[in-house]
């Protein structure tokens, strides 16, 4: 995603949401929210080694499974599945709407003996500025909840769904916020596959149907946050079907059978045309 809002620059230092952090619910907002700072500590937050061990070869596996090759990263942030499957051998795009995490991402494929092909670009026109068809477009990260208006997100499936080939997949991931908007709204993620960093404390601020703000806080006393839209797993679903979606299949941490209440999150495959 990106947005008509200015770039930040090494003087940002702080996040800003005014005098009301739980009034900010806008999609644009993202921008502002992945200033330097935070972005310099993803990967500690995030560990590539951990995350790896976590996920193992599910991805490639249901990419290779499928005969796929061409593959569109939506959601880059800090490269660590354009790294991986560019090392599986996959010919990857990376795209994100944060130019900090697009640098981020490819001074870290560099450290790996890697180029990444990248572009900023918003999802809502993503076409206007990514050429051609994939074979797999992937949005990970918990990423599709930056969105927090509806229509943004139906013209970002719309874009998702039109940058694919006939035969083409998306992949797409989301925290269990099922699980978090409960009946007590305590219920606290293990982060046992995402959030691996050691010494490190990621948890939910605040939620109602239409805000989950996360804290972040670090070793070195630092906090950052992020205010993002808690999607129902039927909901999205849902909005996959009638993007045009022929057949979704959920996992629950990467297990096809699943409690509804026990995963941290949920993976969607949604297939542009049937195979079955």
């Amino acid at each position: 995603m990106g947005s008509a809002s200015s770039p930040q620059t090494a003087m940002d230092t702080e996040q800003d949401y005014g005098e009301d952090p739980l009034a900010v619910r806008e999609t644009d907002h993202y921008v502002e929210e992945y200033i330097e700072g935070f972005v310099d500590k993803w990967d500690a937050l995030i560990d590539w080694d951990s995350r790896a061990d976590g996920e193992g070869q599910f991805f490639v596996d249901l990419l290779r499974g499928r005969g796929k090759h061409t593959v569109l990263d939506v959601a880059t942030g800090t490269g660590f599945h354009s790294c991986r499957l560019m090392e599986e051998g996959f010919d990857v795009t990376s795209v994100d709407g944060s130019a900090e995490m697009l640098a981020k991402a490819f001074d870290n494929a560099q450290k790996r003996g890697q180029i990444l092909k990248t572009c900023q670009a918003d999802w809502r026109w993503l076409n206007k500025d990514i050429k051609g068809k994939f074979d797999a477009i992937i949005c990970l990260g918990n990423s599709f909840t930056h969105i927090h208006d509806e229509m943004d997100r139906r013209k970002a499936l719309a874009e998702f769904y039109a940058a694919l080939k006939h035969d083409g997949i998306l992949i797409l991931d989301q925290r269990n916020y099922d699980l978090l908007l409960g009946e007590d709204n305590t219920t606290k993620p293990k982060h046992k596959y995402y959030y691996c960093g050691k010494d490190i404390v990621a948890e939910p601020e605040y939620i109602d149907e239409g805000l989950a703000r996360f804290r972040y806080s670090f070793p070195d006393g630092s906090e950052y946050h992020l205010n993002m839209f808690p999607l129902r797993m039927r909901y999205v679903q849902k909005l996959l079907k009638e993007a045009g979606f022929e057949k979704i299949h959920t996992y629950g941490d990467f297990q096809s059978e699943f409690d509804e209440n026990e995963p941290d999150f949920f993976i969607h495959v949604a297939e542009k045309r049937d195979e079955s």
